[in-house]
Protein backbone atom coordinates (compact mmCIF):
# COMPACT_ATOMS: atom_id res chain seq x y z
CA UNK A 1 0.00 0.00 0.00
CA UNK A 2 1.45 3.66 -1.08
CA UNK A 3 1.69 6.37 0.99
CA UNK A 4 -0.61 9.58 1.24
CA UNK A 5 1.87 11.58 -0.59
CA UNK A 6 2.75 8.74 -3.20
CA UNK A 7 -1.60 8.50 -3.99
CA UNK A 8 -1.49 12.48 -4.48
CA UNK A 9 1.67 12.48 -6.96
CA UNK A 10 0.13 9.47 -8.64
CA UNK A 11 -3.76 12.11 -8.81
CA UNK A 12 -1.44 14.84 -10.41
CA UNK A 13 0.22 12.64 -13.02
CA UNK A 14 -3.68 11.52 -14.20
CA UNK A 15 -4.81 15.09 -13.92
CA UNK A 16 -2.04 16.18 -16.54
CA UNK A 17 -2.77 13.58 -18.94
CA UNK A 18 -3.87 16.05 -21.93
CA UNK A 19 -2.02 18.72 -21.33
CA UNK A 20 -1.41 20.91 -24.26
CA UNK A 21 1.19 19.53 -26.49
CA UNK A 22 3.24 16.95 -24.13
CA UNK A 23 1.38 13.93 -25.32
CA UNK A 24 2.33 10.78 -22.67
CA UNK A 25 5.65 13.07 -21.88
CA UNK A 26 5.18 13.21 -17.79
CA UNK A 27 7.46 11.95 -15.56
CA UNK A 28 7.83 11.24 -12.01
CA UNK A 29 11.31 11.72 -10.80
CA UNK A 30 12.63 11.42 -14.08
CA UNK A 31 16.26 9.72 -13.83
CA UNK A 32 17.38 9.33 -17.90
CA UNK A 33 17.91 12.50 -19.46
CA UNK A 34 16.06 13.63 -22.63
CA UNK A 35 17.48 12.48 -25.46
CA UNK A 36 15.80 14.94 -28.28
CA UNK A 37 14.38 18.22 -28.19
CA UNK A 38 11.82 15.88 -30.04
CA UNK A 39 10.92 14.66 -26.90
CA UNK A 40 9.79 18.10 -25.42
CA UNK A 41 7.77 19.89 -23.89
CA UNK A 42 7.37 17.61 -20.72
CA UNK A 43 6.42 17.66 -17.55
CA UNK A 44 8.21 16.12 -14.74
CA UNK A 45 6.35 15.91 -10.90
CA UNK A 46 8.50 16.14 -8.01
CA UNK A 47 7.75 16.65 -4.65
CA UNK A 48 10.76 18.30 -2.24
CA UNK A 49 9.08 18.44 1.03
CA UNK A 50 6.31 17.34 3.32
CA UNK A 51 5.76 19.14 6.80
CA UNK A 52 3.22 17.78 9.53
CA UNK A 53 1.57 19.52 12.13
CA UNK A 54 -0.39 17.93 14.60
CA UNK A 55 -3.51 21.01 14.91
CA UNK A 56 -5.85 19.05 16.97
CA UNK A 57 -6.04 16.82 19.91
CA UNK A 58 -7.71 14.21 17.48
CA UNK A 59 -5.13 11.71 16.19
CA UNK A 60 -4.55 13.31 12.57
CA UNK A 61 -1.89 14.94 11.13
CA UNK A 62 -2.23 17.83 8.44
CA UNK A 63 0.54 17.97 5.80
CA UNK A 64 2.19 20.65 3.63
CA UNK A 65 3.16 18.55 0.69
CA UNK A 66 5.18 20.76 -1.98
CA UNK A 67 5.02 19.58 -5.36
CA UNK A 68 6.59 21.25 -8.34
CA UNK A 69 5.61 20.12 -11.83
CA UNK A 70 8.90 21.43 -14.31
CA UNK A 71 8.05 21.92 -17.84
CA UNK A 72 10.85 21.09 -20.17
CA UNK A 73 10.77 23.26 -23.20
CA UNK A 74 12.96 24.01 -26.60
CA UNK A 75 12.75 26.87 -28.82
CA UNK A 76 14.44 30.27 -29.70
CA UNK A 77 12.48 31.80 -26.58
CA UNK A 78 11.78 28.80 -24.70
CA UNK A 79 10.02 30.47 -22.00
CA UNK A 80 7.23 31.76 -24.57
CA UNK A 81 7.23 28.19 -26.35
CA UNK A 82 6.31 26.54 -22.54
CA UNK A 83 3.31 28.91 -21.94
CA UNK A 84 0.47 27.25 -23.41
CA UNK A 85 1.84 24.28 -21.56
CA UNK A 86 1.92 25.85 -18.44
CA UNK A 87 -1.44 27.48 -18.72
CA UNK A 88 -3.07 23.92 -19.47
CA UNK A 89 -1.03 22.03 -16.54
CA UNK A 90 -2.23 24.73 -14.35
CA UNK A 91 -5.21 24.88 -14.96
CA UNK A 92 -5.95 20.78 -14.88
CA UNK A 93 -4.42 20.79 -11.50
CA UNK A 94 -6.35 23.28 -9.93
CA UNK A 95 -9.56 21.91 -11.86
CA UNK A 96 -10.16 19.30 -8.86
CA UNK A 97 -8.84 21.02 -5.56
CA UNK A 98 -8.97 17.65 -3.51
CA UNK A 99 -7.31 15.65 -6.56
CA UNK A 100 -10.28 13.05 -6.20
CA UNK A 101 -10.42 13.31 -2.49
CA UNK A 102 -6.47 12.69 -1.66
CA UNK A 103 -6.11 16.58 -0.62
CA UNK A 104 -7.69 19.29 1.47
CA UNK A 105 -6.75 21.77 -0.99
CA UNK A 106 -3.72 23.03 -3.56
CA UNK A 107 -2.19 26.04 -3.57
CA UNK A 108 -0.43 27.67 -5.77
CA UNK A 109 3.22 28.97 -5.02
CA UNK A 110 6.13 30.17 -6.82
CA UNK A 111 7.03 29.60 -10.48
CA UNK A 112 10.79 30.17 -11.48
CA UNK A 113 12.60 30.06 -15.10
CA UNK A 114 16.24 29.05 -16.18
CA UNK A 115 17.36 28.96 -19.62
CA UNK A 116 19.62 26.21 -20.45
CA UNK A 117 21.97 27.98 -23.63
CA UNK A 118 22.85 25.50 -26.63
CA UNK A 119 22.21 25.27 -30.54
CA UNK A 120 18.36 24.96 -29.64
CA UNK A 121 17.70 26.97 -25.86
CA UNK A 122 15.73 24.63 -23.28
CA UNK A 123 13.69 26.40 -21.16
CA UNK A 124 12.92 24.48 -17.58
CA UNK A 125 9.96 26.12 -16.04
CA UNK A 126 9.02 25.32 -12.13
CA UNK A 127 5.83 25.45 -11.12
CA UNK A 128 5.24 24.61 -7.57
CA UNK A 129 2.31 24.15 -5.69
CA UNK A 130 1.33 23.48 -1.79
CA UNK A 131 -0.79 20.53 -1.30
CA UNK A 132 -2.51 20.38 2.08
CA UNK A 133 -3.68 16.82 3.31
CA UNK A 134 -4.24 14.69 6.24
CA UNK A 135 -3.63 11.48 7.83
CA UNK A 136 -3.91 9.33 10.61
CA UNK A 137 -0.67 9.51 13.33
CA UNK A 138 0.19 6.12 13.14
CA UNK A 139 -0.76 5.66 9.23
CA UNK A 140 0.57 7.47 6.32
CA UNK A 141 -1.83 5.14 4.48
CA UNK A 142 -4.66 6.53 5.98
Amino acid sequence: MASKREDILDAIKTALAGTTGVSTRIFRSRTIPLAQRSQLPALIIEWSSDNPEQNTALPTLDWSLSVSVTVLSSGDVPDEQADDTIISMHSKIMADLTLGGEAIDIQPSTVSFEAIDGDSPIGVTTCEYIVLYRTEVGDLTQ
